[in-house]
């Protein structure tokens, strides 16, 4: 090979997307480096992550997991605030190793950085008075005029409402902490959201019932969201596999969401 060709065919590989392989393992070691592991979370999703924004603290199931994590690779977790509409872009501006939060997977999110094994599935089911349930247990039923699907910006809900509800009047929400009490006050009839959301909010406020939360329009995994980072994606695949197998991690999500 001549050496105009060598050097040719070395700076394709360097720039080449498959030559990615080459940086596995770059991030655990930065994380190691650090001695921290930055967990992104939304903390507007409970059971997932809910920020007490006057202390300034996570609590939820995936802090008590992010800090599980943080103990298999020897770090202390860092607890990174994002948001549903900035997820995948605060990925890509590397403000945190991981995102956790009760993060669905979705094709556009695999274009942009790498899922763990699931932690577990659920899918979309409404939420709404007590009162309305024989009301809206079919999406027909639900995509009526004068009924009105309240939503918050940015993720998946958004995702699935805008794909299957066109007559009914979708009403955006902007604080998924505070969504439910749009329905509690009478401001919108109901909530399509992920079951495991609906079972627990349906526990804080007695007015509102869970929709056939067995059985969810769709269905779709849960994961944790990462760079592309192979080597990482194994140590915390491995970790979750570890937890499964041990049963802490059905102990750990019964703890959250029974």
């Amino acid at each position: 090979m001549r050496a105009s060709s060598l050097c040719l065919f070395l700076l394709l590989f360097v720039f080449s997307p498959f030559s990615a392989a080459g940086a596995d393992g770059a991030r655990l070691e930065r994380i190691a480096r650090a001695g921290e592991i930055r967990i992104g979370l939304t903390g507007d999703y409970r059971p997932f992550s809910a920020l007490d924004e006057k202390a300034g603290e996570f609590s939820g199931l995936d802090v008590d997991l992010g800090r599980s994590l943080a103990g298999a690779l020897g770090v202390r977790p860092v607890f990174v605030a994002t948001s549903w509409p900035t997820l995948s872009a605060d990925l890509e501006a590397d403000k945190f190793d991981i995102a956790m939060g009760g993060i669905s997977v979705t094709e556009a999110r695999s274009k942009i950085g790498l899922f763990s094994e699931p932690v577990l599935s659920d899918g979309k089911t409404p939420i709404t008075a007590c009162a309305n349930v024989a009301r809206f247990q079919t999406l027909e039923q639900i995509d009526r005029k004068g009924v009105r699907l309240v939503v918050n910006p940015g993720g998946t809900n958004e995702k699935f409402a805008r794909a299957h509800i066109h007559a009914a009047t979708i009403v955006m929400h902007p604080d998924n902490v505070t969504i439910f009490q749009e329905i509690v006050a009478g401001r919108a009839d109901l909530m399509i959201t992920d079951a495991i959301e609906t079972r627990l909010q349906a526990k804080l406020h007695p007015q509102l019932c869970a929709v056939h939360p067995d059985a969810p329009f769709d269905r779709a995994e849960k994961a944790y969201f990462m760079p592309r980072d192979a080597a990482l994606k194994a140590r915390v695949d491995g970790w979750l596999e570890g937890l499964r197998a041990s049963g802490e991690l059905k102990r750990r999500i019964g703890a959250w969401v029974e």
